[in-house]
């Protein structure tokens, strides 16, 4: 049982509903339930008895909740007795990062940060593979994808749409390519993860789907570095429309068969528990969705993206 599971416990009894307590809270539902499973099992009875239409406390809830409230007001109030400003910035950001956003995008959003706030500091773990928070002593991780632990607790930051790019130099020496079909005799370059080659790529176009198996020389478990051999006019990859905005926006690659789309990711910062999301970790999480939109819009106003590509 967990601090946290406690303040869970307590929303749901305001709202008697679980779904109702974790959209308060900013959380998926999946974890609240956790949360207050963890709290009856190590109690050893249910606060909680289930009706079809909502929950309402049992004797042993209406006992044990008022009290449970005392002793968090308790807490909140011993916080804030330790520090002059709870809305403080200050203290470590620590942060894992994929290699790609991270370097080339996320780092100088950071590094506005910590120029407005100088008691900041920051520790960065930058890898495309999987982060164990604990092991690895970090706080929250910037991820492509939603998290699938509902132990985790995560801010979705926006939609990510995957995009097909090459460069018009690449494109004026082996064809421009005007359906998935065409990628046959097209160099792919490949991300790989724990020696999985992702080298089939998927389109849709309304409601057709188009696997394709691509071929390539070049593989990395490096995203910049796929992103990299991609404006070098290598080959051709499908990347985040975030990691290649730069290069889109200057004219260094070509968004290619636009009209074929392929996957689109989710951007969420993912934390370990809610004593991680500090004052310092909101900022950056209000941050990096303020950014990543404007960086989708101005997509958008150059037609890389439609609207409905962020749906």
């Amino acid at each position: 049982m967990l601090l946290e599971d406690l303040q869970v416990v307590l929303k749901v009894a305001e709202f008697r509903s679980i779904t109702a307590a974790a959209a308060n809270l900013d959380m998926r539902t999946a974890t609240a339930s956790a949360a207050l499973k963890r709290v009856e099992a190590s109690l050893g009875v249910e606060l909680f008895t289930r009706t079809t239409r909502q929950l309402r406390l049992s004797s042993a809830g209406e006992r044990y909740l008022p009290q449970c409230q005392q002793a968090l007001e308790m807490l909140d109030q011993a916080r804030l007795n330790i520090r002059d400003d709870p809305d403080t910035i200050d203290g470590e950001l620590r942060l894992a990062v994929s290699s790609d956003l991270g370097r080339n995008i996320v780092m100088p959003w950071l590094d506005e940060i910590m120029d407005a706030h100088p008691n900041l500091s920051i520790r960065v773990n930058v890898s495309d593979s999987n982060i164990d928070f604990y092991r690895d002593s970090v706080d929250m991780a910037l991820r492509y994808g939603s998290p699938t632990d509902s132990n985790l607790y995560g801010f979705k930051i926006c939609n990510v749409p995957g995009l097909l790019c090459a460069t018009e130099d690449y494109l004026e020496r082996f064809g421009t390519p005007r359906h998935p079909h065409d990628l046959a005799s097209h160099n792919g370059l490949f991300y790989q993860l724990y020696d999985v080659i992702h080298d089939v790529w998927v389109f849709t176009q309304g409601d057709n789907t188009f696997k394709i198996k691509m071929t390539g020389n070049r593989a990395a478990n490096d995203g910049d570095l796929v992103r990299r051999w991609c404006v070098a006019g290598k080959g051709i990859a499908v990347k985040s429309c975030l990691d290649m905005s730069k290069d889109l926006l200057s004219g260094s690659v070509i968004n290619v068969m636009p009209e074929f789309k392929p996957r689109v990711t989710e951007l969420w910062l993912v934390f370990p528990s809610r004593q991680s999301i500090t004052p310092a970790a909101r900022l950056v999480r209000d941050a990096l969705k303020e950014k990543s939109n404007a960086i989708l819009q101005m997509l958008i106003k150059k037609g890389f993206l439609v609207n409905s590509d962020l749906d």
